[in-house]
Formats: C-alpha cells, sequence, structure tokens
C-alpha cells in the first residue's frame, strides 16, 4: 500500500486548518442560501461551526474530539421544521461547491461526498 492509501481523508485533505477552512467557507454558502438558511434562525452559529468542524474531523478520520449529539438526535428539530432529501441535495452541493473552492482534487471531494451521503438517513430521520 502506498503512503497516500493509509492516510486518513483528514490528513489528505490537509488536516485541521483545511478543515477549518473548509467549515467557515461552507456555512458562508449554506448561511447566503435563501432555500436553507432560514434551519439556523436559532442556531448559535459560534457553536454549530465547532461542531461541524469537529464532526467532520471524526468522520474524514482525524482525532476523536466530537463530542456533540448523535446526527438524528442533532437534526431531529430540523427535520420537524420540513428538512428533507431536496435540502440535503443543497448541502451537499454547497459541500462540493467549498471543497472545489479551496482547489480539493476531484478524488478526495467524491470520497467527502460518499462519507456525507453515507449518513443522509440519520441526518434526515429515516
Amino acid at each position: 500500500m502506498s503512503e497516500n492509501q493509509t492516510m486518513s481523508l483528514y490528513e489528505r485533505l490537509g488536516g485541521e486548518a483545511a478543515v477549518n477552512a473548509a467549515v467557515d467557507v461552507f456555512y458562508d454558502k449554506v448561511l447566503s442560501d435563501y432555500r436553507i438558511n432560514r434551519f439556523f434562525d436559532k442556531t448559535d452559529m459560534a457553536k454549530q461551526v465547532a461542531h461541524l468542524k469537529a464532526f467532520m474531523t471524526v468522520a474524514f478520520g482525524g482525532p476523536n474530539q466530537y463530542t456533540g449529539r448523535s446526527l438524528r438526535d442533532g437534526h431531529a428539530r430540523l427535520v420537524a421544521m420540513g428538512l428533507n432529501d431536496t435540502h440535503f441535495d443543497i448541502v451537499m452541493g454547497h459541500l462540493g461547491a467549498t471543497l472545489q473552492q479551496l482547489n480539493v482534487p476531484a478524488e478526495l471531494i467524491e470520497e467527502a461526498a460518499t462519507l456525507v451521503e453515507s449518513v443522509r438517513g440519520e441526518i434526515l430521520g429515516k
């Protein structure tokens, strides 16, 4: 196995600095999108940003410092507000656009998208 194959996605993306930058750019896009920004009206964004950075670090194979609620519990209020597959698809589009903007190679974007897609059911309470 090559060194690149043994490195986590977290490491291949660039570690903490890369995840932090991606989450910041991502939320700029999400909060500017009228189709989904209503889901964040009553959200403490500083806390939300910190949670997503910790979650993405773990999800992408970095150090586990995530202490938040489960994805299902964390999104239950949003599902009650109408969060559905269409909104999830919009968020996925923003994730891909964010990683492209940060010049992440296409194969890493695909890997990240596959990981996030794998939790769609949990997020949407299915």
